[in-house]
């Protein structure tokens, strides 16, 4: 009796594989960074904004995206498969019944009245699964409806993320339009001063000319950020599942571009590889890939049905047993070839898991890097920044004392307004590196409320 249940413990070990081992370096906290603190990521990171247009347009996305809708269908079919996985380890039950007509030579005394017979019977039959095939594939089944949870969950992250960097978009568009209007209204009244002192006979035509040309390269940039606001719109209207007739009359206005300056908590190795949804993903495929060379392993192995049926047969109560066993025996080439293919299966799996976490790590550190290096940039922008208009102000008052000439002032104007607008680039690159950062690190899936 030992000898038999052998079989049975190698693929009950093999279907219920335990999670990969991950390398202690993976867990380690991630590189050093002043910006950053090892708390962990909050589930609703994008709060550290602290936006209200931007909370409600999250909540309108993560209710209608369409995305979403389809990851839920999907992983409604899964949790389907799974129960429909597990309920075949149960006995199968049927009624069956037929209608026979008698021949009517058999009646000599009514040769033309035929006969009829009606059967009825209840059916019950049950797969022995002494080899653990069913229950490795109800394994396979559970695994599989836990890596669509995890794309689900994925998809929410994405949605997060992507309605966050739209809304960063769209303030920076509104911003960096003002600021390049700043700067073509200080050019054209260069290029106006320029022409009253060609009639002056002060400058000559080369001087008109290049302040003209400057004036239309500053008008120039304007409509690159209209068409970027517009982009923005669309992008939060798809988020939405509304078309872009509707997402032209939406009413959002941010004064200012969303990001924090204060530390960004972003935990370490080991709560990423538990938090991030495409790893708990590849944890789950790998999971019912081992599940599976349980399943092709017993198709090794003999299977037996057990089956009765009790009713009306033939006219009569009657009942009958029908144990049915099967075996591919001695010819197993087609079996043994399923297991070959299910164990190369499952080692993709493995590999596809150890470059998941290798890429979720690279994710998390480029994204830190990025995010430090525009931080340095964005404080140095805003020096360059308060010098400009240091000098606008000081270029202002020697022109109001007559020891400058007005084209001081105006050219002191447009420096202080492209300073203005490398800032406000600078902090759109911030707040999207934030974002990139979160998303990264996989937060935003948590969320309570959701079709879960």
């Amino acid at each position: 009796m030992m000898r038999a249940l052998v079989p049975i413990a190698a693929l009950v070990a093999t279907a219920a594989m335990a999670a990969p081992t991950v390398p202690e370096e993976a867990k380690a906290p991630f590189a050093a960074n002043p910006l950053t603190s090892p708390d962990q990521v909050p589930v609703d990171w994008w709060r550290l904004f602290d936006d209200p247009a931007l909370d409600t347009l999250i909540a309108a996305s993560l209710a209608a995206n369409v995305d979403l809708r389809i990851a839920f269908a999907n992983l409604d079919a899964a949790r389907a498969a799974q129960s429909q996985a597990n309920r075949q380890r149960l006995p199968q039950t049927a009624i069956e019944s037929g209608l026979t007509v008698d021949k009517t030579s058999a009646q000599p005394s009514a040769s033309t009245v035929p006969s009829t017979d009606w059967d009825v019977a209840g059916a019950i039959s049950w797969d022995v699964d002494l080899f653990g095939k069913l229950r490795a594939s109800a394994l396979a089944a559970r695994a599989d409806a836990e890596a669509q949870q995890a794309a689900y969950d994925g998809v929410r992250v994405a949605v997060v993320a992507d309605t966050v960097a739209a809304y960063v978009d769209l303030c920076a568009a509104e911003r960096g339009r003002a600021a390049a209007a700043e700067i073509a209204a200080a050019q054209d009244r260069s290029t106006a001063l320029a022409r009253d002192q060609l009639a002056a006979g002060e400058v000559s035509p080369l001087e008109v000319a290049q302040a003209s040309t400057l004036a239309a390269s500053s008008r120039a940039a304007i409509p690159p950020f209209e068409a970027q606001r517009t982009n923005a719109l669309y992008r939060l209207g798809l988020l939405q599942g509304k078309v872009p007739a509707e997402a032209r009359r939406f009413a959002i206005g941010c004064p200012a571009s969303p990001f924090t300056t204060g530390m960004l908590p972003v935990g370490d190795g080991a709560a990423l590889l538990l938090r991030r949804p495409d790893l708990r993903q590849a944890d789950r495929k790998l999971a019912a890939a081992a599940a599976r060379v349980g399943v092709a392993r017993a198709d090794l192995y003999p299977k037996i049905n057990l089956g009765t049926a009790l009713g009306l047969l033939a006219g009569r109560f009657d009942a009958a047993l029908t144990p049915l066993i099967s075996w591919s025996f001695p010819y197993q080439g087609v079996a043994r070839a399923k297991l070959r293919g299910a164990k190369a299966d499952e080692q993709a799996a493995l590999a596809n898991w150890d470059k998941a976490v290798l890429n979720a790590l690279r994710e998390v550190e480029t994204a830190l890097a990025a995010y430090d290096a525009e931080m340095r940039r964005n404080r140095d922008l805003a020096l360059a920044l308060d010098d400009a208009a240091l000098y606008a102000r000081r270029a202002a008052a020697r022109v109001r004392i007559g020891d400058a000439a007005p084209l001081l002032a105006i050219d002191a104007e447009r420096v202080h307004a492209a300073a203005r607008l490398a800032k406000v680039q600078s902090d759109q690159s911030v707040a999207q590196a934030q974002v990139a950062l979160f998303r990264a690190l996989g937060g935003g899936w948590q969320i309570t409320g959701g079709k879960v």
